[in-house]
């Protein structure tokens, strides 16, 4: 009877396949490569603990976000999106953030320091 728990336990070890989170795949600059930006070309993204959303000062819901990176960005291609959130910001709600982003095809994006609270 021992052998047979013992062998199921060897096999279920072996076959068993363990998930590992991919996490986010961000190209990083390297430290100390700043650079010059002109702050028109800059739009600030807010998100408080609660999940509340900030573009430019001005409240907004999350999945507004896309339509209003879409109608910026069709008047200027230059534009960086600078994303701050608060330290107890929710991780979903970062993510879908960066979700409007990506489907607004916004290619430039900070991920900034969030401000001291």
């Amino acid at each position: 009877m021992a052998d047979i728990a013992f062998l199921l336990l060897v096999f279920f070890l072996v076959t068993t396949t363990i998930s590992m989170d991919k996490g986010i795949s961000l190209v990083l600059p390297s430290e100390g490569n700043e650079l010059e930006v002109n702050r028109k070309n800059i739009v600030n993204i807010l998100m408080n603990e609660s999940g509340k959303v900030l573009i430019d000062d001005k409240p907004t819901k999350v999945n507004a976000i896309r339509g209003i990176v879409e109608r910026k960005l069709s008047g200027n291609p230059n534009l960086i999106f600078s994303v701050q959130t608060h330290p107890r910001t929710k991780y979903q709600n970062y993510l879908q953030i960066l979700d409007q982003l990506k489907e607004a095809k916004a290619t430039k994006i900070s991920i900034a320091n969030p401000p001291a609270f």
